[in-house]
This record gives C-alpha cells, structure tokens and sequence, in this order.
C-alpha cells in the first residue's frame, strides 16, 4: 500500500523527487570535498 502511494500520488512523487534529489546532492558534495581535501594549498 505504501508503495502504491508513493509511486501514484503527488504527495509521493514528490517525496521521492526530494529523496533522489537529496541522495544525488549528497554524492556530488562528497565527491567535490573528498577532490577539495586532496588538493594542495594554494591551488584553485
């Protein structure tokens, strides 16, 4: 039942639009930090 809301309903679409777009924001921060991290002083 849940999952029949989630995928057929507004509300659930767009509860699942807000959890893909937080885990792909999520993967993008922590490639960009991790590539920042390892560079060294000075460099842009």
């Amino acid at each position: 039942m849940a999952w029949k809301e989630l995928f057929s309903t507004d509300i659930g679409l767009l509860s699942l639009f807000t959890i893909g777009f937080v885990v792909v924001m999520g993967a993008y921060f922590g490639v960009y930090f991790s590539k920042k991290m390892n560079e060294k002083p000075g460099q842009k």
